[in-house]
């Protein structure tokens, strides 16, 4: 069990059972099935069919999803929606240190280019983001960014993070989130080694995202089609929506040896009043939740721990990390991606399907040559 000084630091670990460790969840994977581009066609992925009952691994297609589900399961899905949260820019060099008028390097140095990744806003007035940047040693607090050919949108550096993050603050004034759709990157995950295209701005994005928030996509839900999506209504199968906005929670990296000592990022959900009606029902029918990507469960598993076990409506910052040893209150099922070496995502999805049965599926993944990670297939763990 977790003791009373965790819970005050913050990190929000569950009731679990002894020390583990963050390199029980490493597994090998050839560089080559990291998957670059997405498919021509989403619903055209391979799909592993994981029953952590029996430990049992079926090789099948993800447009057998809708005759895999249950007749009376509940899917739900998160409907948050990326926006290009990359910018790059130039820095004034306020803070940079003296470099010789001789060199000719010197305007550069101090006015170089800059990459800022926005994760979180933090304020909208005044507009202050959490973000990553890079070259992170050159950035101080203090310093001026400009972005955008006519230095459209302009911020100043107000705070460092203890993981090197850091608070910037926008100027006022013009229509922010136009000028960053406009002068915006999408943000693909370090993973994809190329630069985004403009094919990425819809394919990085899942039919159905609505509420704008993420810096990155719910990738479970990237496979879904209109045609997919129909056919599970046919079968009767119910469907509702949460958000969770995709943030530091979802990638930062794990830097400790045990597990139980990480310290979550806290991100934002939200549940309405009509989602958590139908999630009450089907639950007091006993029916099945399905989640749909490993931010559905955390919205799911993070409401229903704030109520002693029961949903409500609701929205505020889920910070709720799951390994195993996790009692799950909500979730019966997860569709979702293949993740990370020694990530919480590949510890949340263990806790799940077993840890036994996770390393093996992915090592049975590995040797049939399935796509890893955002643009790649998935899993169906029950």
């Amino acid at each position: 069990m977790i003791g009373d000084e965790s819970r005050r630091r913050g990190p929000v670990c569950v009731p679990i059972i002894g020390c583990v460790l963050v390199s029980e969840f490493h597994y090998y994977l050839p560089e080559e099935l990291i998957a670059q581009e997405p498919l021509k066609d989403r619903a055209a992925s391979r799909l592993l069919h994981l029953d952590s009952a029996s430990g049992r691994l079926e090789d099948r297609q993800f447009r057998e999803l809708p005759d895999l589900l249950r007749p009376d399961d509940l899917v739900v899905f998160n409907n948050t929606r990326v926006f290009p949260a990359r910018l790059y820019g130039r820095r004034a060099g306020m803070r940079a240190q003296a470099v010789s008028g001789q060199n000719r390097a010197a305007k550069e140095f101090l006015q170089g280019r800059i990459e800022v990744l926005l994760t979180k806003q933090l304020r909208t007035e005044p507009n202050e983001w959490e973000c990553l940047v890079r070259p992170g040693r050159k950035i101080g607090v203090g310093e001026k960014l400009f972005f955008g050919e006519s230095d459209e949108l302009k911020a100043e550096v107000i705070a460092h993070g203890e993981f090197g993050e850091r608070t910037i603050r926008f100027a006022s004034g013009g229509q922010f989130f136009k000028s960053v759709e406009r002068i915006g990157h999408v943000p693909l995950p370090p993973y994809i080694s190329r630069e985004d295209a403009d094919g990425d701005r819809e394919r990085y994005q899942t039919v159905y995202a609505r509420e704008r928030g993420s810096v990155a996509a719910p990738t479970a839900g990237l496979h879904f089609t209109p045609e997919i999506l129909e056919r599970i209504r046919k079968r009767g199968i119910e469907t509702v929506e949460v958000t969770l906005h995709v943030g530091l929670g979802t990638f930062q990296p794990v830097r400790v040896e045990r597990v139980e000592e990480h310290a979550l990022h806290s991100e934002t959900y939200s549940i309405s009043e009509g989602a958590a009606e139908k999630i009450r029902q089907a639950r007091t029918a006993k029916r099945r939740v399905v989640a749909v990507g490993t931010t559905t469960v955390r919205t799911l598993e993070f409401s229903a721990r704030q109520h002693a076990g029961e949903l409500w409506a609701g929205a505020g910052e889920a910070k709720l990390f799951i390994y195993p040893g996790y009692e799950f209150q909500v979730v019966g099922a997860l569709l979702t991606n293949f993740h990370l070496p020694e990530s919480t995502l590949l510890m949340l999805v263990s806790a799940l399907g077993g840890k036994e049965n996770v390393l093996r599926a992915y090592e049975h993944a590995v040797k049939e040559r399935y796509r890893f990670y955002s643009y790649g297939d998935c899993m169906l763990v029950e």
